[in-house]
């Protein structure tokens, strides 16, 4: 039976953004693992039983770990205590699972909101301690922090392999479009969608002059699969492009797309100017394994994001 000699791969948080990437994209390369997508309804993953009683049933030999209770400002501000305990307890629980089950390699993902609130820049993988992190998104970026220092411990103490990635600002299908809650590319898309629709122009907050490195879903899925099954790193990894976008160029093409006048409103807070990642360590991992990788342009990515949003306009998350 070709399934039983199948590798199998759990994806955690398997339905959002980066789960739903990685789903159109591993066959391209890896159409001989078993992948098993998973999402709320499947198994809550804070409660430790219910997951140890899944990942038994499943016996993955990968896991890819994604899941986590996200939002934006407003949540984070308001709800600290529950973006605290349960983004602890859904690692706690994952991570421990893996132990148990001697899976060979997890890959988790962290963010670059994480990082320390006063830094420098460009941000590195060996700066995430170096203070505390925004007080607007602390509970959530010390849970995600733990993470890290969870899976060093066990790889320390167990010589288990398990690994954080992580990204930049991603974009793509099967976003959070909520306009309160939203990244920036998914809310301005949502924003255009409805200024078209109603006739108006386009209003974006601020002048539109900070700086962001925005990564396609499709892209960071085919370099978390690379991460997986084709490099032996423990250490973790900015995964990133390296040029920054400024919100205005994003918002220009994002009108373009839609045909939709553009106007920015200057007086409301541009927020902050800059948080450039160096993303210099993936770039030689990547060139010693397969040369440069081809990020995919961003006229093209938004798109694409732009068509899916039109045609899940009535189902997706908003």
């Amino acid at each position: 039976n070709l399934c039983l000699l199948m590798d199998t791969v759990i994806v955690t948080g398997g339905t959002g953004l980066v789960g739903s990437a990685i789903k159109n994209v591993y066959q391209k390369n890896y159409k001989n693992y078993k992948f098993y997508f998973l999402s709320s309804k499947d198994c809550d993953l804070t409660n430790f039983e219910e997951t140890k009683k899944l990942f038994q049933k499943i016996k993955p030999n990968y896991v890819i770990h994604l899941a986590a209770n996200v939002g934006g400002l407003f949540k984070n501000l308001q709800q600290k205590v529950q973006m605290y305990e349960d983004n602890t307890l859904i690692n706690l629980n994952v991570l421990k699972c893996c132990h148990i089950l001697k899976v060979k390699k997890c890959v988790s993902c962290l963010s670059t909101c994480i990082f320390p609130d006063k830094t420098s820049y460009p941000i590195n993988e060996s700066m995430l301690h170096n203070g505390p992190p925004h007080s607007s998104n602390d509970a959530y970026a010390y849970a995600k922090r733990m993470l890290e220092i969870h899976s060093k411990a066990y790889n320390e103490q167990y010589n288990d392999n398990f690994v954080c990635i992580i990204p930049t600002n991603i974009y793509g299908p099967y976003d959070n479009y909520n306009l309160q809650d939203s990244h920036v590319i998914p809310g301005l898309i949502h924003k255009c969608y409805l200024a078209k629709k109603e006739n108006k122009s386009f209003y974006v907050w601020g002048s539109g002059k900070p700086l962001r490195q925005f990564i396609f879903s499709e892209d960071l899925a085919e370099l978390i699969l690379w991460t997986l099954f084709e490099i032996d790193e423990k250490e973790s990894i900015i995964l990133s492009v390296k040029e920054e976008k400024s919100i205005k160029e994003v918002a220009e093409i994002i009108a373009k797309e839609f045909d939709c006048k553009i106007e920015f409103d200057t007086d409301k807070s541009d927020g902050q100017y800059k948080k450039t990642a160096d993303n210099s360590k993936f770039v030689d991992l990547y060139a010693k394994s397969k040369g440069e990788y081809k990020f995919t342009d961003i006229n093209v990515g938004i798109k694409k994001t732009i068509e899916w949003f039109k045609k899940n306009y009535d189902t997706c998350r908003k």
